[in-house]
């Protein structure tokens, strides 16, 4: 079966994105979808109390509500600033941690102030250099790292050291991370031989730990949505600004030449992303860039159709067991929502 031939299709292997500096450090804000997350709109779950406890500490992090009790998490003594100088929420996926994050950004009456995923910040050392880097976000009131991962001894050296002279200049930090900070980089790579890094940057954070189950699934199945072709290509049709390739492949693949920085540019103007002849995932370094591509389709919140095998099984077994287990759970997660969106979408 070949591909539409419709003009209003995409194919993402033509898209070869650029970005520079100065666009990256501009695109440090919340993703659309949380552009109006506040405290008050964050649904905890009453069946696990951490959710409630949660939002409570981190509006005074962000300076609202009445102050922390003597001895609490956030313990003052006399105008004396908070204990540490970051919050980091420990916890599963999809159990609210981003609206948090967003929720603070909005809320803190911040001059400047920064909200990218991990990766979106080692790209921003990669692209403008570590001292370009530390000049331009020095100061700063408050940086907000979402998905917060060591993935390789490189990340763990340079945000380590950069956290580090961040916080000295008077930065507030906060982080999400489905790891708690002491763990990062376990079952990666030689973690042991980092300890003084990470922990040194695990001091900066006080660890917050969310509970609960992934809100995403409450309502679905569990199942990625799948289509046979003759269903793939009415969707295609359907839509407008949509973009599709001939194989799976040939996307996986094509994501190994565009950095992961620059894959939120892959979709531009792009409302719908068709996935054909999906396969299994066996190589690590494919599935991981295919990860980071589902997040930011995701943080788009553009629908997704496939066909082939269903997404939620497009990670090897032996994936799902080893140190990035819970990077690919949080892929399915989103990849089962981007496809039962595209349906819900589509329904007259």
């Amino acid at each position: 079966m070949t591909d539409t031939n419709s003009t209003n299709v995409a194919h993402l292997t033509t898209r070869e994105p650029v970005v520079t500096g100065p666009e990256m450090l501009a695109s440090l804000v919340p993703p659309p979808q949380f552009d109006d997350a506040t405290f008050e709109s964050y649904r905890s779950d009453d069946a696990y109390p951490s959710q409630a406890q949660s939002k409570e500490l981190l509006q005074r992090f962000a300076g609202r509500g009445a102050p922390a009790k003597r001895g609490g998490l956030f313990s003052r003594a006399k105008k004396e600033p908070a204990v540490k100088p970051g919050v980091y929420l420990d916890g599963g996926f999809g159990v609210g941690k981003t609206h948090l994050l967003a929720s603070i950004y909005h809320a803190m009456p911040a001059r400047r102030k920064y909200f990218g995923s991990f990766i979106e910040y080692t790209a921003l050392v990669g692209a403008l250099g570590y001292k370009n880097t530390v000049d331009l976000l020095r100061g700063s009131d408050l940086l907000c790292i979402d998905e917060f991962e060591l993935d390789d001894p490189g990340d763990t050296m340079v945000m380590t050291r950069l956290l580090g002279e961040l916080v000295s200049s008077g930065t507030k930090l906060a982080a999400t991370s489905n790891t708690p900070p002491n763990a990062l980089g376990e079952g990666r790579f030689a973690a042991q031989d980092f300890l003084r890094e990470i922990h040194a940057m695990s001091d900066s954070f006080e660890t917050i730990r969310i509970d609960g189950v992934d809100f995403r699934q409450r309502a679905l199945d569990g199942k990625a949505v799948t289509l046979d072709d003759s269903a793939y290509e009415r969707e295609l049709a359907a839509a407008e600004g949509t973009a599709s390739d001939d194989v799976f492949g040939d996307v996986v693949r094509h994501l190994a030449r565009v950095h992961p920085s620059r894959y939120i540019r892959l979709i531009d103007g792009i409302s719908l992303v068709g996935l054909r002849d999906v396969h299994v995932l066996t190589d690590q370094s494919e599935a991981l860039r295919f990860v980071a591509f589902v997040d930011r389709v995701y943080d788009a919140q553009v629908p997704i159709v496939a066909t082939g095998v269903s997404l939620d099984q497009v990670f090897a077994e032996e994936m799902l067991g080893g140190g990035y287990r819970k990077k690919y759970l949080r892929a399915i997660s989103r990849l089962n929502a981007l496809t039962h969106s595209a349906q819900l979408q589509s329904a007259p």
